[in-house]
Formats: structure tokens, sequence, C-alpha cells
């Protein structure tokens, strides 16, 4: 019998379990040394003025700078630490192209670190946290019948909370492989945060540029956001005709 006010979730293998149990354990342990610093630094300058702080030192690392902002990424994805920044940061260090790839690949693995960890280490905290929303509830339902499609619409949607949605998705049935495949929705978005960096980043650092050029940057932002307005509103109609309907609204917290 399921229990009221839970979002229920299947039944795990018991040596897989362990094993990523101990895994997402040694995983965590990597996040908090890591994450404790910027933490720590929080009151002084406000996290945002860290990550900022941190993204100036990146730029500076020379060949490693890419995997050091990717594991970066990993660490800011799991700790539930805002993202946008980091983001928009990637495209006036790294330039849109490598920033989108940096980005896309940093959160990707981000997001499959906190699914793992959402289904064999933390199931209990992530049930109580979701538990009694609805949104989820109906989430957890559409994905018993379309779990690649609903994670791939729920990913091209802004309104649905990343951070949280990594470990809440843990608790369905849906396969990794799936889980992995649906969350390619977050590319639209991603390219925008970084393209839209990338170019208030080269208007900061006073490159220069010819004005052909300043209009074809210009041109292909306003392209990117008429492409991700309209995709996040056809995933927006998709999962309203996928979803239950529910009159909650969608926490925002992340």
């Amino acid at each position: 019998m399921k229990r009221s006010g839970t979002i229920p979730g299947r039944q795990l293998p018991k040596l897989p379990k362990l094993l990523f149990k101990s895994m997402a354990l040694a995983f965590l342990g990597m996040v908090l040394l890591a994450a404790g610093p910027a933490m720590a630094q929080e009151s002084a300058g406000g996290i945002q003025g860290t990550l900022q702080n941190a993204l100036n030192w990146i730029e500076g690392l020379g060949a490693i700078a890419p995997i050091v902002f990717i594991i970066m990424y990993i660490i800011i994805t799991v700790s539930f630490l805002p993202a946008s920044v980091v983001t928009l940061g990637a495209g006036a260090v790294f330039g849109i192209v490598k920033g989108t790839i940096l980005v896309f690949v940093g959160a990707m693995l981000g997001a499959t670190a906190a699914f793992l960890i959402g289904r064999y280490l933390a199931r209990d905290w992530v049930s109580n946290k979701v538990s009694g929303n609805r949104i989820f509830k109906a989430i957890y339902d559409a994905i018993e019948k379309e779990g690649r499609k609903i994670i791939f619409l729920v990913r091209l949607s802004p309104a649905f909370p990343f951070n949280l949605l990594n470990y809440a998705l843990g608790l369905t049935n849906v396969s990794l492989t799936d889980y992995v495949l649906g969350t390619v929705g977050i590319l639209p978005g991603t390219i925008l945060y970084v393209y839209l960096g990338g170019v208030v980043g080269s208007a900061a650092a006073g490159q220069q540029r010819t004005p052909a050029e300043w209009a074809f940057l210009i041109v292909g932002l306003v392209a990117t956001f008429a492409v991700v307005f309209i995709v996040t509103k056809v995933a927006r109609k998709s999962l309203q005709e996928s979803l239950p309907e529910t009159t909650q609204p969608v926490s925002s917290e992340s």
C-alpha cells in the first residue's frame, strides 16, 4: 500500500543500491568539501559574487580551465547553488560556442549525479521535499506512461526548478538512459543564456568589432530569444495536454 502524501518509487536491487549509495556518499563528500569555502563567503560578498570570482579565477587557468569549469558546474548543480551567473559568465569567458558546450556538459553531468543521489541515497529526503506537491505528483504519474517525452518537455519549460527536479526525478521509474536523453531539453535555454553572456561580455570588454559583426551578434541573440520563446510555448502546451489538471503552482525553490 502506498503511503499517503508521498511519491512512491520502485524497489531497487540491493547490490546496485548499495554500490550507488557508496559512490554517492563519496561524491557528496567531495561536493561539500569543494562548496564549503563558497558557502562560508556567502555572508561577506554574496554567493553570486563568489561564483563570479571563481569564474575570474578559472579564466586565468589556461588549458585546464574548461575541465575546472565543468567540475565547478557539477558542484553548483548538486549543491542547489544558482547557476545563472556561471552560465552567463561562460559566454564571456569561453565564447558562445565553447561556453555552450561546457555548460551543457557540466549541467548534464550535474543533473545525472543529482538524479542518482535522489534515487539511491536521499530518497526519503527528496520524497519529503516534494510530498504533497501536486505538480510533481502529476509529473510522476505522466512519466509512468511517457517517461522520456515528459522529461524532455519539462526540461524545455523554465517553469520547473532545475536543481530540485533533478533529485525529484530520481523517485520515478524512468531509466537512467531516458532521463539523460530527456534532459537534453535544457539545450535551448543553455544556448540563450550563454549567447547573452557572450554578447554582454564582448561589449563590456570593449572588443573591437565591425558594425556588421555587432549586427550579426544582436540579430542572432534576438533570433535565439524567439526560438526559445516558441519552443517554451509549445512545450508548455504539450505539458498541459500530457499532465493531469492541477491548480497548485510550481514551487520556484531550487
